[in-house]
């Protein structure tokens, strides 16, 4: 049976969402579990979709994985599997995070090429040329990245790009090498920083967590640990932009606001009253939004992941939007649903020209990745009449209890099998 979305449009969303831990950080944190013989704990871990693939790509690593609730309990073995070529591998974009610890962990590893989101070409050359630096031969062969070691040892190492998958990828390995070694242009988003606490936590020594210059001085071993996850800022903001979109008032609780500095200024822009709170924000919307342009940059500029966001605001909003894509060419394939909606936008190279109508029209529309799917959702919100989002286990690979929380805010929002 295949299951969609039905969405009701009209509805203005007022309520408190309380938003659990990050999707960008709890599966790397999984995977940072496999650099200490032992049990690690990880708490606020978001009920989605990916955990469970996740947990999946560890046992076939030799873990031992249990799942309750929000509380993810790793015991890894003294000898592990260097080898992560499951079925699971292939269904997210982040268990190629296993490479770096198993690397540094046991010398060697076989990663099979990671699967994820349809959002454009995701080279894994940083990754690889990062652990060449610390000693690792790596190398591509039949769907795989293979790398090993003799022994890994500190380096200088300069990335093209601040990748946040290769940070994490050279920070774990780093941590056991011989030596110091400096990550300069390092990513800087606040999983980044997460990641930092929970190895330090694990006995790592790290400096300059959370600026574009990462230190390692590594060590021996590292022991397991409990560690609870950061707020997830992308769904935080994700309700953000809802009560924009539909001129309501969400209070969103979990989440450190700091971390949406930008997004919220974008929302001031538009005319929304925004709050910031100790564990949170107020976002109020009480009349049309105004437009407003979006650039896509690595933190803190405003995250690629709130594009397809930053588009469906748009489409309704007073005035004309220009949206620039500087990360993923293909997240505006999102721009094709939206006009199957109504939205008058069009696209040059890594532009988006949106010019905000009254009303979106409903229509069937298919989410093409997870913010593509909530982008939807919420695009649907504002049409007339009932929306049908397609392919929305997307949608639940980042989203925990989205239709509940929908509900809760006053959409009407059902579940239908087909």
């Amino acid at each position: 049976m295949s299951e969609h979305f039905r969405v009701q449009g009209g509805g203005r969303l007022v309520g408190e969402v309380a938003v659990v831990g990050a999707k960008n950080s709890v599966l790397k944190l999984m995977a940072a579990a496999l650099l200490a013989e032992g049990t690690t704990t990880i708490t606020n871990c978001p009920e989605i979709l990916d955990v469970p693939l996740m947990a999946d790509v560890l046992r076939s690593l030799g873990c031992e994985v249990v799942l309750d609730g929000s509380v993810v309990t790793i015991t890894t073995p003294k000898e592990l599997n260097h080898r992560a070529d499951s079925e699971a591998m292939g269904k997210l974009r982040a268990s190629v995070c296993v490479l770096g610890p198993l690397v540094g962990r046991c010398k060697r590893a076989v990663v099979a090429l990671p699967g994820g989101d349809a959002i454009g070409n995701r080279p894994l050359d940083m990754h690889q040329n990062g652990l060449r630096k610390l000693g690792a031969h790596s190398e591509i062969e039949h769907g795989c990245v293979i790398a090993e070691a003799e022994g890994l040892h500190g380096a200088q190492i300069w990335l093209d790009f601040p990748s946040v998958g290769a940070t994490e990828n050279i920070l774990m390995a780093a941590v056991l090498a011989n030596g110091t070694t400096v990550i300069d242009n390092a990513a800087r988003e606040p999983e980044i920083v997460d990641i930092c606490v929970m190895l330090q936590q694990m006995g790592a020594k790290i400096e300059g967590a959370g600026t574009s210059t990462l230190t390692v001085h590594g060590v021996e071993s590292l022991q397991p640990t409990e560690h609870r996850v950061i707020g997830d800022r992308i769904v935080g903001a994700t309700w953000a932009f809802a009560a924009a979109m539909t001129r309501g008032d969400i209070t969103v609780r979990g989440v450190d606001p700091h971390h949406l500095d930008l997004v919220l200024e974008k929302l001031r822009m538009a005319g929304a009253e925004v709050s910031v709170l100790e564990d949170g924000f107020r976002v109020v919307q009480n009349d049309r939004p105004r437009s407003v342009d979006f650039v896509t940059l690595p933190y803190p500029g405003f995250a690629t992941d709130l594009q397809p966001f930053a588009i469906a605001l748009s489409s309704v909003s007073d005035g004309t939007s220009m949206i620039t894509e500087n990360l993923f060419e293909a997240r505006f394939r999102f721009i094709e649903e939206m006009v199957r909606l109504g939205a008058d936008a069009r696209t040059d190279g890594h532009h988006a020209v949106v010019r905000g109508v009254d009303r979106l029209s409903s229509a069937p529309v298919w989410a093409s990745d997870i913010r593509a799917g909530a982008g939807l959702v919420l695009a649907g919100l504002c049409a007339d009449g009932a929306t049908e989002v397609y392919e929305i286990f997307h949608i639940e690979r980042g989203y925990p209890g989205f239709v509940e929380n929908l509900r809760k805010l006053g959409a009407t929002v059902e579940r239908v099998s087909a």
